[in-house]
């Protein structure tokens, strides 16, 4: 997507310097004495390492223009992060390469409210002359209206696209013929979305990848639609298909790839990056294997140092968000094991744990060990899931 945005700011006369992880140009060096700096980057995590290396380069009265989709929790993170003299837009878009080529892409802008200046120190008229280049620009409101918007559409569009593909597969199991159930679902509103899962595209415009990033950062709890189709693209994920275009989920159901008996890692974009040597949690069938969580961030560094009750909330409320994203709660919760640093400190953790843990509590095992993996740690917890079971298509 940048390449192209990047081509159509240079051809309106804009001068233009580009960067990319990895060319040997540090950040800082690349936003130097630049008025506006554009980031679109892949998730929240890439926006948040790039923008704190580029932080020596920002100069006073800058505006960073942030368009990737982060959600506006993120967004609120990158404002806390940017010094107050450098102006923050977040300003995601809707469409894919080709749009972003053609300039037809729609911008959903927050933070653009204001007469000349906005209330963050945005100079409204330049970051909406750069804009415009880009498309039609829809002014949304104050500051994370537009990652809000993103992810709100995403929701919808996204889960659609995965039902189309379970209709497909429903179709296949009932003898249906396939040229003629898309010659139908043409005179339906959905038409034109089920269109794109005629052929899947060879070229990937939007991945699978970026469509399971976007409704682990949309989750929340009662999106039964969207987390049941988030389920399947992590499931297409795991099974390699992350880089392909979104529409590849047709064929991932429809050959019955579901998650069955397979062991389905799980990494979300809301919960610290792992190491690469572990996943956040595996979904085996209607089981669900937390890793061990422990109070660190996303930049690596301890939560609540020396506190057993500030680690253990962290810890909580990580497992809470892997627990929402596959539709469950604390109360399905099997198995809990846990690893403390001191054994004395168990009245302040069991204190903290009861807050999350209510009524009859799970299996649960309780060690003390002399030390983790990180110098500063005070607990680790993992835990094993009883998870709701999945219908399959054909299924009872």
């Amino acid at each position: 997507m940048g390449v192209p945005m990047a081509r159509r700011l240079a051809a309106a006369g804009h001068d233009v310097t580009t960067w990319r992880r990895g060319t040997g140009v540090t950040a800082a060096a690349a936003v130097d004495g630049a008025d506006l700096v554009i980031t679109m980057l892949s998730d929240p995590a890439a926006v948040r390492e790039v923008l704190t290396a580029a932080l020596p380069g920002l100069r006073p009265g800058s505006t960073v223009v942030e368009m990737s989709t982060i959600g506006p929790e993120a967004v609120r993170e990158l404002r806390a992060l940017l010094p107050a003299g450098v102006g923050l837009v977040d300003a995601p878009v809707l469409g894919s390469v080709g749009p972003a080529a053609e300039g037809t892409l729609t911008v959903l802008a927050g933070g653009l409210a204001g007469g000349l200046t906005g209330g963050d120190g945005v100079d409204v008229a330049r970051c909406r002359e750069v804009l415009s280049v880009f498309g039609t620009v829809r002014e949304l409101g104050p500051l994370g209206a537009g990652a809000a918007m993103k992810l709100a559409v995403m929701n919808a569009l996204v889960p659609a696209q995965v039902l189309l593909a379970e209709t497909l597969a429903y179709g296949e199991a009932h003898g249906v013929d396939r040229e003629a159930l898309f010659d139908v679902l043409a005179l339906t509103p959905l038409g034109a979305l089920a269109e794109r899962l005629r052929v899947p595209a060879a070229e990937t415009r939007y991945s699978l990848a970026h469509a399971a990033k976007d409704l682990e950062l949309g989750a929340w709890e009662g999106a039964s639609v969207a987390g049941a189709a988030r389920s399947r693209l992590q499931e297409a994920r795991a099974a390699g298909l992350g880089e392909r275009d979104l529409t590849a989920i047709a064929t991932h159901v429809g050959e019955g790839q579901q998650a069955g008996g397979r062991a389905v890692p799980l990494n979300l974009a809301t919960v610290p990056a792992t190491n690469g040597m572990y996943s956040h949690a595996v979904r085996a069938g209607d089981t669900l294997y937390i890793s061990g969580v422990a109070a660190f961030d996303e930049r690596g560094e301890i939560v609540g140092e020396g506190s057993m009750a500030a680690q253990t909330e962290h810890v909580y409320r990580v497992i809470e968000r892997i627990l929402a994203d596959q539709g469950a709660g604390f109360g399905d919760v099997a198995f809990i094991r846990t690893y403390l640093t001191d054994m004395d400190a168990r009245a302040e953790h069991g204190a903290v744990r009861r807050k999350f843990i209510t009524g009859t509590p799970p299996a649960s095992t309780t060690v003390e060990v002399s030390r983790l993996f990180m110098p500063g740690l005070l607990l680790e917890v993992d835990l094993i899931v009883a998870l709701p079971p999945r219908v399959t298509p054909g299924g009872r």
